[in-house]
């Protein structure tokens, strides 16, 4: 019996020097088929049959951006004539114009004095680029300029307006050309450029006008056949719509002016009348 459990006690500890020995050399031997410290992980391997996804194409990314506005996109504009329709002879007397001659269906964008300073339609025109052209106002837009330059650096148009906005008839050649002219000179400080065009206020102009314009380097004074209102536009002519080379009048207006439109609801009111009637919007600088 002594010599059975002695051989037993032998077995069991040469059996427990045996474990012990096969696990030392499992944690000194690296494992060959982890990654090395640090490694990611390795992806999986793409599939046959993936593709990556497509980047938007430009008409897509246009569409967007108008569907944001509640618009479709327009059509582009035809590019610009080689020769401007309407200019001032050199030393002649200042053009006075509502509509550009042209037999392309499109109108012009004009907005008026800068009263409303509408942050949504500064990100409009952006997202849109419609053309316009400002007929800025001194007396409007002097508590704060800075809003109109991002319109500015998307290339709409900066356009004379006066200083204070007066009925220009009731005043001497020498009072409206210091309205002109002034209105000039803080328009080209503030932004950059003198002012070629001129809007009068009320639309209201005689011959003293022409020449006060001529003075300041007015190339012409531009008037408008359409006006837009708050849902609809006001025509000049009897057929009511839309002709080729219209010069539309709208202006920077608020809620409180429009019965609660905002600017940006207003200008998109206006973009549909137009592009209902078959009309694309071109840039006035281009054709005078």
């Amino acid at each position: 019996m002594k010599k059975t459990l002695a051989l037993w006690a032998a077995l069991t500890a040469v059996a427990l020097f045996a474990t012990g020995c096969t696990s030392a050399a499992d944690a000194d031997t690296p494992d060959r088929t982890a990654p090395p410290a640090g490694a990611a992980a390795p992806s999986a391997a793409p599939s046959a049959g993936d593709k990556a996804p497509e980047a938007p194409s430009a008409a897509d990314q246009r569409a967007a951006a108008y569907r944001k506005w509640g618009l479709k996109p327009f059509a582009e504009p035809p590019a610009p004539p080689a020769k401007k329709p309407l200019t001032r002879a050199a030393g002649g007397p200042v053009p006075v114009i509502s509509d550009i001659p042209t037999d392309e269906k499109i109108v012009f964008i004009t907005i008026d004095d800068g009263a409303e300073k509408d942050p949504g339609f500064v990100a409009m025109m952006r997202d849109l680029k419609v053309p316009v052209t400002m007929f800025l106002t001194d007396s409007a837009i002097r508590g704060d300029y800075a809003y109109f330059e991002p319109l500015v650096g998307q290339g709409h148009g900066v356009a004379n307006h006066t200083l204070t906005h007066p009925n220009l008839r009731t005043l001497s050649q020498e009072a409206q050309r210091r309205e002109i002219c002034g209105q000039q000179e803080k328009l080209a400080q503030r932004y950059g450029e003198r002012p070629r065009l001129l809007r009068p206020p009320y639309g209201n102009w005689n011959e003293a006008t022409r020449a006060a314009a001529k003075e300041c380097g007015v190339d012409a004074i531009v008037l408008w056949r359409e006006s837009m209102q708050i849902q609809n536009m006001q025509y000049q002519r009897g057929d009511r719509k839309l002709h080729p080379g219209d010069i539309i009048l709208a202006h920077f207006r608020g809620p409180s002016e429009l019965k609660g439109t905002t600017m940006t609801e207003m200008t998109a009111n206006l973009l549909r009348h137009i592009q209902e009637q078959g009309f694309t919007v071109a840039r006035l600088e281009d054709y005078v």
